[in-house]
């Protein structure tokens, strides 16, 4: 996430008599990896089409799978990270899914492979549902009951094979006035180990129409004996329509480790002819 790159984002919209009947969506970026061995790296994030009709609306490519905050806080731009970074369940999973709104809140459930950003076949799969109360842009509050289970694999090692996930999640948002608050808890085992995580992101928005937002979060995970916590703070400035300044400073204090990182986002709509 906390590369230089270039990406695109590419929306389309299939109408009918009635409305839209689907939706296409393509997202990626070709990013820079001073570390890997390939040092242009690209990545894809949205990459699927979405049927919409009364039941509710079906997905099919590479999406957000049914677990926690993931599920509907779209993180690929922002510096700040939700647990799906840090394994607990992915940002974005190659399958299928069926999501309905309701007058409450909503209802979801997907099944995807299991791997991530790459498509892979090695017997991995993850089934993940939640049910929601609240709707977030109409009621300022959305509270979450999730849970995934199936073979999953570890994305940050290559050739590996699957391994035993099950984790049951609980999450909340809250908007109220100027002040923004996120929760994240998550219990359950990988690999056959105990594992759960505390996620807490807490937010203020400064200046005209939230221009300045100043968040800070902790974050305290384990999968086994050992534990890992890490506490990071950032800015958001929203220069124009086009342009947004981010800045993180981020704190492990187990590996007792300290980074600094500062992103400017450009985000402008092209006309295709």
């Amino acid at each position: 996430m906390q590369k230089p790159s270039l990406g695109f984002d590419y929306v389309l919209r299939i109408s009918g008599k009635t409305g839209d009947v689907a939706v296409a969506a393509f997202q990626g970026r070709l990013a820079w990896n001073a570390d890997g061995r390939d040092k242009l790296e690209p990545q894809l994030y949205n990459a699927y089409i979405k049927f919409k009709s009364r039941s509710g609306d079906l997905w099919i490519g590479h999406n957000r799978p049914e677990l926690g905050l993931s599920s509907y806080l779209d993180s690929h731009a922002l510096l700040l990270q939700t647990l799906a970074m840090d394994g607990f369940g992915f940002d974005r999973d190659w399958g299928l899914g069926l999501k309905r709104d309701t007058a409450w809140g909503g209802l979801g459930l997907a099944l995807t492979t299991g791997s991530g950003m790459p498509l892979a076949f090695r017997g991995n799969h993850l089934f993940s549902a939640r049910a929601s109360w609240g709707v977030l842009a109409r009621d300022n509050f959305t509270l979450g009951l999730s849970g995934a289970a199936g073979k999953v694999l570890e994305t940050m090692v290559e050739d590996g094979q699957p391994q035993d996930m099950v984790l049951a999640g609980l999450d909340a948002a809250l908007l109220w006035n100027n002040l923004e608050n996120r929760l994240e808890v998550m219990v359950g085992q990988k690999g056959g180990r105990g594992a759960a995580a505390f996620f807490w992101r807490a937010g203020i928005n400064l200046l005209d129409e939230g221009r300045l937002k100043i968040e800070a979060q902790p974050a305290i995970w384990k999968n086994g004996p050992g534990s890992s916590f890490r506490f990071s703070a950032g800015l958001t400035y929203l220069a124009s329509a086009d342009l947004t300044f981010r800045a993180l400073w981020e704190r492990d204090p187990g590996g007792k480790d300290t980074r600094w990182v500062i992103q400017m986002y450009y985000y402008r709509r092209m006309k295709l002819l």
